[in-house]
């Protein structure tokens, strides 16, 4: 009986840490995370860049990213204004999809033309957030000021 309640043990433990080991590697599930930028301090569109490298380390093949950029960060998407196009081109080769909002290209009176063509717009960026967090996207905010 002892031998039986050791052996019971051992592979509750080993189910428990492998449980562990499964979350925090992703291969249990795909994970979608969405992220939003609407700032111009260029300091944040390179942590931004960061993090979300930092996440495809953490669970590489199994991420799927959006960054959504509205507002005074749309010149991140600009090409002749952003200094991260080379991050923006490998990242979007990997997956990470660029969406501008195109009430802000409105506003700022920015053409799709002269965005990098790894952005792709959406009508909305604000509502392109909820409609990925209606779906099970995670949010992360960057750029707080």
């Amino acid at each position: 009986m002892r031998n039986y309640s050791f052996s019971l043990l051992f592979l509750l433990l080993t189910v428990m840490f492998s449980n562990q080991v499964l979350a925090q590697d992703g291969n249990r599930k795909p994970h979608k995370v969405v992220v939003q930028m609407n700032t111009a301090d260029t300091t944040a569109w390179s942590a931004t860049i960061g993090n979300i490298r930092n996440l495809q380390k953490v669970w590489p093949n199994n991420i799927q990213v959006e960054l959504v950029v509205h507002g005074k960060a749309l010149d991140f998407l600009v090409k002749d204004k952003t200094h991260l196009a080379t991050d923006i081109i490998a990242m979007s080769k990997a997956g990470v999809v660029f969406a501008a909002c195109e009430n802000s290209m409105r506003k700022l009176h920015i053409e799709k033309s002269h965005l990098l063509i790894q952005a792709i717009t959406v009508p909305s960026g604000v509502a392109e957030l909820v409609l990925k967090q209606e779906d099970g996207w995670s949010y992360l905010k960057s750029g707080v000021n």
